[in-house]
Formats: structure tokens, C-alpha cells, sequence
């Protein structure tokens, strides 16, 4: 825009240019006003004449601006729907709107039945839609993105009222052009395809709009679109459809605690539980929403079994798994905490699994089996693997648990991600750091291909008198995606290496609302479901497979044999 507005004060200013220096613009000097000053508000009444002019000149060709009644009316019905930009006190842009319930008009609505024919008798204060009726901004100001606030601006009004999508029926004037060419359907994928430039279409997929359908005479008169135009949709992701309550709500920003655990000797069951305790109750003081402890942390009462075979002893530690258990779900219910119980193994029907406990601070429990054992737990322990996966619902969302050398399969954190899982807990046992690193990498990459965050945690020390677990290996880490809103490293909060420690981390569960809809990439709505497919089939033969591969590999004398596993 020229610089028209600009005017310097107190007379002209001195010339003090060294010679052979140009002189300086006058709107650079100090005193210069300002080419703009943009401000977002509401429409009013005395606005009408400045926006008479704006839709005078955008709609010449297609019957002008409005009455001022049908103006007048719209801002009865609905003003805080009537958003304008002015620019140093004059109406340069704005964007109307209604509130409507939807169902009552479908896909197949024209302009003048879902207005009401310019009377907005259809504005539904208790709809669940808020219909876009007109955006225009001044043709001397279209190089400023105005547009682009107002739609802004509309996303935000959208979500304050807790309205499940903004709809809008969009002109197509490009397709004019190309009308002898291809059909309405043809145009509208090649736009999308950035094949063609829409003047309008282009700017509306830009701000994350999808085309839902084609409507044939929404706008009678519209000669440029041949009285097509496209069926908008813009989809609030914080849409509520349940009215909040005073008290109980879900949370949208969590605080999650992580163990560090101590591998030390203990001297009997009491014992145990009194560390156990002294976790939970420091955890729960910071008022966190969880607390996650690693795999097999319960190790220690393993030496307490004086079986010198790993195997008998691990199955001899099992019948302490019960009683920790509820000694957990008691902690989680006196110190209103959710605890993830790491994962322990349990021994039913003559077989050994390795189990993660969810204990709520309802009182309720719930179980994830570790479905994918290790070459060394299934050839040292006979372990087997479980055949269930569950998305767990908790009072601060849905969660997922993958327990070690589980999360090295990504298929099972696309699955929970597919049923809603925000958050992935990923207890785990590694002995040296190349074991630690798989754990930690992978947890990592889900993260990023889930949108979701992931906190893993082990353990660290050591225990003589425990073969196959007498070192540990551990760095407890909470992990984002990757993306603007996230840290930079993608990394929440990092614990100290091999180092006994609790870690507190605050989750913003909205952030991953954000990534799914604007992210500078968008890997769960991205991928082509249309060539491939992930689906949930029950097998059992790899339990044995493994087993035989065991039996196969066990060593045949009491001699000492170091433990090469993922957890």
C-alpha cells in the first residue's frame, strides 16, 4: 500500500546527509506514523457502510453487498460470530457467521436455504456447527493475508464454544477457465493436487479445510463457478461432546512420575514394600497423576528364594507377585496415584509370563502381558509371551504399556495409537548400554510415528547373588514428537545415568491434538491406508518355536552364563 498515511511531525526534518549520501526516506525517519495498525474485533452496526463498500467491490459481478437489514440481523442473532479487520480505524476485512445444528440441513443445502434466505432464522445458538457465511477482505489489502487471520480467528471461536466443525460452502471462480476442459470433481482434485491455483479453493485447503463433497447450485448466480462449489470442513479437535462437569474432568495436562529403581539385597517381603512405599509416597507428593517403576523390579526377591537354578528361582520369586501386587493397589488408592507396576512374572497353569500391573487410584486393576519374550527369557526361564494388547482408560486419558522388548515392534504401539493411546509406558531391564540403546531408540520412533509421548524406565546397580539379573543398565527418559510445540530434541526429561532418582515430567496432551491437525508433518493421518493395513491376528506357535530354540541352546552345565537381552 502507498505510504499515503505517513506524515512527519514538527516541520520538515534537517538534512544532516554527509555529502555523497542519498537522502534518507521520509519513513524511515522517527517520527514517521505507521503504514498500518491492524486490529481483530467484533463488527458493529456503524460498520455497515465500510463493509457495503468492501462487498461492493469484491461482489460487482454478482449482485453487490448486502441490505442493511440483512446485515442488522446477522449481528442481532449472532454478534460475536462477526469478526472484522480495521486498519488505522477503517473496516478492511471481515468474516461472517452462524451458529446451526448441522443434521438439519445435510450435505445436499444451498446458500439461501441454510441462511435462511438472508434473514439467519436458521442460527441455532444450541447447534453444534458454526457455518461460514461470507469472507471478504478489501482487494487493496489482499496481499497482507487477512484472510488468513480471520480464518484464524474463526478456528478460535470455533473451539471456545465447543463446536464440533466450522462448515463453509466454498466458491470455485477459477473452474470457469477450465469448465470445457473437465468436470467440477476434475478441478477440484487437480487444485488439491496443486496442479491448478483456485483463488479461493487454493486459500481454504491452506488452512487445513477438507472438501467433504461437490454442491450443484448452491449459489444460483455464481456465473464464475457455474453454480458449483465445494462443501467445506474444518474439524475442532478439542470438540467436548459431553458438557463438562464441576469436578472430575479428564485432564489435558498430566504429570507423570518415573522410578529410577535401586537394584539392592533385602531382606524380606516387609522390607521390599517399605521402598516400595517411600517411591509412591514421594512420587504422589509432587501431586502426579502416575508413577511408573521398570521391569522386573521386584528382582531383589529373587536371592530371598535360594534356588541356585534361574529357572526354578524365577518361578519361586513369581509367588511373591500376588502379594506386591496388592500391596500396590493399596499404595495407589492411600495415596490417590495411578502406579504402573513395572512388570513381575507370574506363574499359572505351568506357564511363566511376564506381567505389567495398572493399579488406579480408583481401587481397579487392570493387566498387560509382555507379548514378546526375549531369545535369553525364553532359553534361560522358559518364559512365553501373552497374546492380548489393551488400551487402557485412565482419569487422565488413554494409555498404552509395551513392556521392554516390546516396544521394538512397532506394530503394537500403531495399534494403540489407533485406539487413542496419549501416553506409551515402556518399563524395562537392560545389563549393558547397546541393550539400553534399542530400548530407548525405539521408544523414541514411536513417539514420532504415533504423536504420542513415551516414558520408559529400569533399573541400575547391582545383585551378586541374582544370575542372569546382577547388573543393570539405565537412563529413565520421557520422550515427545518432534515438532515445533515440543522440545527441541524431542526429549521432555532425562534422568541421570545409573543413578537411583525419581523424574517428574508435565505432559500438555493438547499439544498432540495440535500435531494431529497442523504439524509440520502428520504421521498418523498421512499414512496410505489405501495400500496397506495392520491387523490383529492370535498366534501361539512362536511361544514354542521359542521354547524349542531353548531347549536347543540351554547349557548343560551350572556354569555361569551372562545374560545378552533387550529386557
Amino acid at each position: 500500500m502507498a505510504s499515503s498515511h505517513a506524515k512527519v511531525g514538527g516541520g520538515p526534518a534537517k538534512k544532516n546527509n554527509l555529502p555523497g549520501m542519498p537522502a534518507a526516506p521520509e519513513l524511515l525517519t522517527p517520527t514517521a506514523i505507521p503504514a498500518h495498525k491492524l486490529v481483530l474485533r467484533t463488527l458493529r452496526r456503524g460498520d455497515f457502510k465500510a463493509v457495503k463498500a468492501i462487498m461492493d467491490k469484491v461482489y460487482s459481478n454478482m449482485e453487490g453487498a448486502w441490505a442493511q437489514d440483512e446485515y442488522n440481523a446477522l449481528l442481532k442473532k449472532f454478534p460475536e460470530g462477526q469478526i472484522c479487520i480495521e486498519d488505522n480505524g477503517q473496516v478492511v476485512a471481515a468474516a461472517l457467521a452462524i451458529i446451526v445444528q448441522y443434521s438439519d440441513f445435510g450435505d445436499k443445502h444451498t446458500y439461501a436455504k441454510i441462511t435462511g434466505n438472508g434473514k439467519f432464522n436458521t442460527h441455532n445458538p444450541d447447534g453444534d456447527t458454526l457455518y461460514g457465511v461470507d469472507v471478504f477482505v478489501d482487494p487493496e489489502y489482499r496481499n497482507l493475508r487477512l484472510g488468513r487471520r480471520l480464518y484464524d480467528a474463526r478456528k478460535e471461536l470455533c473451539e471456545n464454544l465447543n463446536l464440533r466443525a466450522m462448515v463453509a460452502g466454498g466458491r470455485i471462480p477459477g473452474y470457469n477457465t477450465y469448465a470445457n476442459e473437465m468436470t467440477p470433481a476434475k478441478y477440484v482434485e487437480m487444485v488439491r493436487n496443486k496442479e491448478i491455483t483456485d483463488p479461493i479453493l487454493t486459500f481454504q485447503l491452506a488452512n487445513d479445510f477438507y472438501v467433504r463433497k461437490l454442491i450443484r447450485g448452491y449459489l444460483p448466480y455464481d456465473s464464475e463457478s457455474k453454480a458449483y462449489a465445494t462443501l467445506l470442513e474444518w474439524i475442532n479437535v478439542y470438540y467436548d461432546e459431553e458438557t463438562d462437569k464441576l469436578i472430575g474432568n479428564q485432564k489435558s495436562n498430566v504429570r507423570i512420575g518415573i522410578v529410577q529403581w535401586q537394584m539392592r539385597a533385602t531382606k524380606n517381603l516387609e522390607d521390599f514394600f517399605q521402598q516400595m512405599e517411600f517411591f509412591v509416597d514421594t512420587v504422589s507428593g509432587y501431586k502426579a497423576d502416575c508413577v511408573l517403576f521398570p521391569e522386573f523390579f521386584n528382582a531383589p526377591m529373587m536371592a530371598l528364594t535360594n534356588e541356585e537354578s534361574p529357572s526354578v528361582a524365577i518361578r519361586s520369586m513369581a509367588a511373591f507377585t500376588e502379594p506386591i501386587k496388592t500391596k500396590m493397589m493399596e499404595l495407589a488408592v492411600s495415596y490417590n496415584i495411578n502406579v504402573i507396576a513395572g512388570s513381575m512374572p507370574l506363574y499359572d497353569d505351568g506357564k511363566l509370563y511376564n506381567v505389567s500391573y495398572l493399579c488406579r487410584r480408583d481401587g481397579t486393576v487392570d493387566e498387560q502381558y509382555k507379548l514378546h519374550v526375549t531369545p535369553d527369557e525364553a532359553s534361560y526361564w522358559g518364559m512365553r509371551g501373552g497374546d492380548k494388547l489393551r488400551c487402557f482408560d485412565t482419569d487422565f486419558g488413554k494409555i498404552g504399556i509395551l513392556i521392554c522388548y516390546d516396544v521394538e515392534f512397532p506394530e503394537l504401539s500403531r495399534m494403540l495409537s489407533d485406539e487413542g493411546m496419549k501416553i506409551l509406558f515402556v518399563p524395562f531391564w537392560t545389563d549393558t548400554k547397546n541393550a539400553y540403546q534399542r530400548v530407548r531408540l525405539c521408544a523414541q520412533a514411536r513417539a514420532i510415528e504415533n504423536e504420542c509421548y513415551v516414558a520408559i524406565t529400569g533399573s541400575v546397580g547391582n545383585l551378586p547373588r541374582v544370575e542372569n539379573m546382577d547388573i543393570q543398565y539405565s537412563q529413565s527418559a520421557v520422550f515427545s514428537p518432534s515438532d515445533f510445540a515440543f522440545p527441541h530434541d524431542a526429549i521432555v526429561a532425562e534422568a541421570t545415568p545409573n543413578t537411583e532418582m525419581t523424574l517428574i515430567a508435565d505432559l500438555d496432551l493438547d499439544l498432540l491434538k495440535d500435531l494431529n491437525t497442523s504439524g509440520a508433518v502428520r504421521n498418523l493421518r498421512d499414512r496410505r491406508k489405501d495400500l496397506y493395513s495392520l491387523n490383529w491376528v492370535k498366534k501361539t506357535e512362536r511361544d514354542d518355536e521359542l521354547l524349542a530354540q531353548g531347549e536347543e541352546r540351554a547349557p548343560k552345565t551350572a556354569s555361569r552364563r551372562k545374560a545378552v537381552a533387550a529386557g
